[in-house]
């Protein structure tokens, strides 16, 4: 037992270097977009879709992630996916036109849906050897990740490193980190503790049916998370600023406060599922969403309005982690499946919403478009009654 404890945790390190290093793979690149579209000449339409190439190449090449994972097993799809990812942000920075920009945003978006099922397929192995929540905590190195890439490309900007050098480097040193961190991952193959936690029985009690229906409701809490961060990644500023007439330098906290507060919610997340279960913190996540946004768009001042993408941020933190724990438990469906399919959705609904948001806006305003964020809270109170009320062990 002590050695089995020591193996899933000595693989919740190499998870978690995963996790931290896919994040700061894109967060590395995008400080780089201004300069990029000016020395390629991109009109804002021309720039708009290239940087929509890499939506585009996790949602087409996406499911097929599955079948990696069923064939070369979770963790070395993570490790070598994320090879590739490293090696496609290089590319994107040194593109010589705009069309191979796209091109490699398209092979960065691709590899990185893959890398994200292995890693999160392998994250759910150790949380079943180690019986607790430990997903939440994956899920908040990658916002770590995020933040120290998008601190490291800002010194490089500010140093006047060359481009080719930054993401070279960075490049190798990603790849480096995620190979090596494969002798630190669980061996045998991912069905294996599956079936042992489940157990057989349990398998024959779910039909097509149920499997759909449950699928369908993880989805839409998947996408309601995602809503809700594009609710500060795409339109706190610019809402702070338009409709509420916040200086740029406070119309930055809406979104700072909705990062803040779901970093910190993740690593709290895993204590508080284990104690209370996924379906009362997955409510509980969806009336803070509902709540904070509501409040915001129903009282329109800059400070409600911050605190309310705080509070959005916070109910929002596990619901994503969430869907996908209980998507690659679902008894009758190869390992990696149900991962797969709510991954890829997902990616359908961040690449829906910031067009449906925008085109609500044009027809109204941002305060209206972003009307749809407290729905999508009160979606997820209701169907997360599809979420067993025991505490998530694996």
């Amino acid at each position: 037992m002590a050695t089995s404890e020591s193996a899933a945790q000595r693989a919740r390190w190499a998870v978690s270097a995963w996790f931290f290093l896919n994040g700061a793979t894109l967060a590395n690149l995008v400080p780089h977009f201004p300069e990029i579209k000016a020395e390629l000449g991109l009109s804002n339409a021309s720039y708009g879709l290239a940087i929509s190439a890499s939506a585009l190449g996790s949602v087409v090449v996406g499911l097929s992630a599955g079948w990696f994972v069923q064939r070369f097993g979770s963790a070395r799809t993570a490790a070598y996916a994320m090879v590739l990812s490293s090696a496609a942000a290089a590319l994107a920075a040194l593109a010589p036109t705009g069309l191979l920009f796209a091109a490699a945003l398209f092979a960065l978006g691709a590899t990185d849906a893959i890398t994200d099922v292995g890693q999160n397929a392998h994250g759910l192995r150790v949380q079943r050897r180690l019986g607790r929540s430990i997903i939440n905590s994956f899920h908040a190195m990658w916002s770590v990740g995020a933040v120290a890439g998008g601190l490291v490309a800002a010194g490089a900007l500010a140093l006047d490193v060359p481009r080719a050098w930054h993401l070279g480097v960075i490049a190798v040193v990603i790849a480096v980190a995620g190979v090596l961190s494969l002798r630190l991952a669980l061996p045998g193959a991912d069905g294996d503790d599956l079936a042992e936690h489940h157990g057989a029985a349990r398998a024959d009690h779910w039909s097509r049916p149920r499997i759909v229906l449950v699928v369908a409701a993880l989805v839409v809490i998947a996408i309601a998370g995602a809503l809700t961060e594009d609710a500060g990644s795409t339109w706190a500023a610019v809402y702070l600023s338009t409709e509420l007439g916040a200086a740029t330098t406070v119309a930055a906290w809406g979104y700072i406060a909705l990062l803040a507060a779901q970093t910190l919610g993740r690593f709290a997340g895993d204590k508080l599922i284990d104690r209370f279960g996924q379906r009362f913190v997955t409510q509980a996540g969806g009336l803070l969403i509902a709540a904070g946004l509501g409040a915001a768009l129903l009282f329109p001042t800059i400070p409600v309005t911050i605190a309310g993408f705080a509070l959005a941020g916070l109910g929002c933190a596990t619901l994503i982690p969430t869907a996908m724990h209980e998507a690659d438990a679902i008894p009758g469906l190869r390992p990696g499946t149900g991962l797969t399919i709510v991954s890829w959705l997902l990616r359908i609904g961040f690449l829906a919403s910031p067009p449906v948001v925008g085109l609500i806006a044009d027809a109204s305003a941002i305060r209206t478009g972003l009307g749809i964020v407290p729905v999508a809270g009160v979606l997820v109170i209701v169907l997360a009654l599809a979420l067993p009320r025991r505490p998530a062990q694996g």
